[in-house]
């Protein structure tokens, strides 16, 4: 599991610091406006927030509480992969120690 762990935090910091790039030459609304204005941008945002929503079906599928799993849909539609990367590191952190790929990914009984 250890390299999934350097995966995600990998994934965390990339967006931390693309983000943080990104906000240095305009505000997010202000980019946001920019890309609905392209065509192609909203074709990405849709690539990515359907993305987002299959990747929320296996955190409904993991969460016992429906409450967590609407916040984390909320975090999803708002951090993207900031979020998925957190998650997963948190899904990683629960594991027990020798715990297997299965582990991280299915419901515990």
């Amino acid at each position: 599991m250890r390299g999934l762990w350097i995966f995600a935090i990998a994934v965390f910091a990339a967006m931390v610091a693309v983000t943080t790039w990104a906000s240095l030459e305009a505000n997010v609304l202000v980019g946001f406006q920019r890309l609905l204005a392209d065509r192609w941008g909203v074709a990405t945002l849709f690539d990515a927030y359907l993305g987002f929503l299959w990747f929320w079906l296996w955190i409904a599928y993991k969460e016992a509480s429906l409450g967590w799993s609407l916040l984390w849909l909320l975090l999803l539609f708002a951090l993207g992969n900031l979020a998925m990367a957190a998650y997963v590191m948190i899904q990683l952190a629960r594991l027990k120690p020798g715990a297997g790929f299965e582990a991280l990914l299915l419901r515990k009984p």
